[in-house]
């Protein structure tokens, strides 16, 4: 892991030596390096920075800018094996009709004895997203996939669903589907809810009033409405109950929010969980797995160090 001190150190050199043709690689904690790129490997980035080569890991790298480009930002490519898929790069818009039919099978109807919402997956393994209002105080979950096949939309149920993890202040919810020889899914990309503007147009895939494979379309309305201490995003999508724990979508296909909640006296006010929220939850679902001794309890506490017993003195 490359460290603060060590970027530190090689930005203040490599400003020393004036490198006016240095290739560029902008870090996630806003740090850059600027050297010759020696190499671009799956994993890291080798760069000749003057007095030494460093190895930059990908999972850090948030753009690299060539010498001989514009500043035109390149994205750092999605390495296999990471947990979810996420966009750093602007993004084109795309019509609506075909962002569905390419993302329609990565969105789920999750069914619990006492209702439904919606999800999507996040992972080729069957992990998904949804809300944690949708399964709060369930143990039976299933969730139904729309497969196409055909030009046609076939749904497939799944009864085998593990609780993974757990946010109830943010109302985030960590699903597994465990059956057997179930088949690889279709997960969707996590976009920037900052990147967003006022006005932005969005969409909605979800299971409106048990009515799934709806789409419901709008603009953002606001990027920080608070409500109960918590910020949301605020839409003129239509949300209904069964929307709850679905995808709001850019215009690049991306998810930027979960949908969650909706004002009932009113009409295109609805409300969504930040994408930017999602990750945290994700990259820390250790701290929030699900426990079957306590199933509320959105942490998980470390044990205590017991007390170290000194041996037994002889003679005594």
């Amino acid at each position: 892991m490359l460290s603060k001190k060590h970027l530190a150190i090689a930005s203040l050199l490599v400003c020393g030596t004036q490198l006016n043709f240095a290739d560029t690689i902008q870090l996630k904690d806003a740090d850059a390096v600027s050297g010759k790129i020696l190499a671009e490997k799956a994993d890291s980035v080798v760069v000749d920075v003057g007095y030494t080569v460093l190895i930059i890991p990908r999972t850090v790298i948030t753009r690299i800018t060539k010498a001989n480009e514009t500043n035109a930002p390149v994205a750092a490519p999605l390495i296999d094996g990471q947990f979810y898929s996420a966009s750093t790069k602007p993004f084109a818009a795309r019509d609506v009709s075909s962002l569905v039919k390419q993302i329609g099978e990565s969105v789920v109807q999750v069914r619990t004895p006492e209702g439904l919402g919606s999800g999507f997956f996040i992972n080729p393994d069957g992990y998904l997203i949804t809300n944690f209002h949708v399964i709060e105080g369930e143990t039976e979950i299933s969730v139904e996939v729309y497969r196409q096949s055909d030009g046609n939309l076939n749904r497939e149920i799944y009864k085998q669903v593990k609780i993974i993890a757990i946010n109830k202040f943010h109302d985030l919810a960590l699903l597994q589907i465990q059956d057997k020889n179930a088949p690889k899914f279709k997960p969707v990309t996590l976009g920037n809810s900052d990147a967003l503007n006022v006005g932005d147009t969005v969409f909605a895939i979800g299971s409106p009033l048990g009515l799934e494979r709806t789409v419901t379309q709008g603009i953002l309305s606001t990027k920080t409405r608070q409500l109960e201490g918590e910020l949301y995003l605020q839409t003129s999508t239509q949300i209904n109950p069964g929307n709850s724990g679905g995808p709001l979508f850019n215009l690049a296909g991306e998810v930027v929010g979960v949908t969650n909640m909706k004002i009932t006296f009113g009409e295109g006010l609805g409300f969504a969980i930040p994408v930017e929220l999602v990750k945290n939850f994700l990259d820390h679902r250790d701290a929030f797995a699900y426990s079957t001794d306590n199933p509320n309890n959105p942490y998980r506490y470390l044990e205590p160090p017991s007390r170290t017993k000194s041996a037994p003195t002889e003679g005594k």
